[in-house]
């Protein structure tokens, strides 16, 4: 496992970290139950992972719960925890400046826990990432000052986000969705360097489907079921194509994940975890970097042949 920067003044992170929406009971990823989520940040911690990404909306509370009942009782220094506002614990949606504080306390008492190292905005309207025009970023400096949180910034989807966020505020922390597929955000990567923001990779196995699991025939449930049969059909023949680009090269998994950390501009990735079979694999698959004529030609096959298509996340 290699060690990254994130953040000044805490701690390296792991290179592979661990999503925590699959923690949560009745969570529209996949519910698993207590123990085996207490169970799998374990394992996660003796293979060397120390970042965690978590939110209050994941299984209503629950994931930073268990994240929290997991952690106790190890060296709280030694790990790095990223969690969320905007998204409520009871499934509500409230960006308000007012909500900051309020949503902080709770995550904090969820997690058993009196500071969290990264605190960002999930997701929120383009226009609340203008720090000229907003309130948010006053509030999230005074809890720098007061030592409830280490640094702030956003979860986003988009270089133009990206852009607003970090010339208009003092946020130190990017959770940006980027994969093979969903290449955008690289635009902005100049300006990460320059700012020397720590960058986060979510989504790098697109919602499963660069793990290899689905094809133009699979039906989904949950949040998935956003996709169209359309979407479906593009999306098959897209992970068809990459198939043929990989050849032998990388498989599927591997390069997905080596794909972002090719990218030194990305501290760490945080491709969702269900079992210990999965971190197995995906720690193995760290093994196998990305050579860089290959990653020349899926930079090319995004441009090329994804890009105009903007298949919905």
């Amino acid at each position: 496992m290699r060690y990254n920067q994130l953040i000044k003044g805490i701690p390296k992170v792991s290179e592979l970290g661990m999503g925590t929406w699959q923690l949560g009971a009745s969570s529209d990823w996949k519910s698993i139950s207590e123990k085996k989520s207490v169970d799998l940040v374990h394992q996660a911690l003796d293979m060397g992972i120390n970042f965690f990404d978590t939110a209050p909306n994941y299984g209503h509370g629950t994931s930073e719960i268990r994240l929290g009942r997991a952690l106790r009782g190890k060296e709280r220094s030694k790990v790095v925890i990223n969690t969320k506002f905007g998204h409520t614990s009871k499934g509500k949606i409230n960006h308000d400046a007012e909500n900051i504080r309020e949503s902080l306390e709770g995550s904090l008492r969820r997690l058993g826990t009196d500071y969290v190292d990264s605190f960002i905005f999930h997701s929120p309207p383009f226009e609340y990432l203008n720090g000229n025009k907003n309130d948010h970023y006053e509030i999230l400096e005074k809890l720098k000052e007061e030592g409830m949180i280490r640094a702030y910034g956003a979860s986003v989807d988009s270089a133009r986000e990206m852009i607003l966020l970090m010339e208009t505020t003092g946020s130190e922390v990017i959770e940006a969705f980027f994969n093979i597929l969903h290449q955008n955000v690289a635009e902005a990567f100049d300006l990460v360097r320059e700012k020397q923001v720590g960058l986060i990779a979510k989504i790098p196995m697109d919602s499963g489907w660069l793990s290899g699991k689905y094809n133009e025939n699979s039906r989904f449930e949950g949040i998935r079921s956003r996709w169209t049969k359309d979407d479906i059909r593009t999306r098959a023949k897209l992970v068809d194509r990459l198939k043929t680009i990989l050849g032998d090269r990388l498989d599927l998994v591997s390069a997905a994940l080596s794909f972002c950390l090719a990218y030194d501009t990305i501290s760490t990735v945080i491709p969702g975890i269900t079992d210990g079979d999965h971190l197995k694999k995906n720690l193995k698959s760290l093994s196998n970097p990305m050579p860089e004529d290959l990653l020349k030609d899926l930079e090319a096959f995004y441009q090329e042949e994804v890009k105009d298509l903007q298949i919905p996340w």
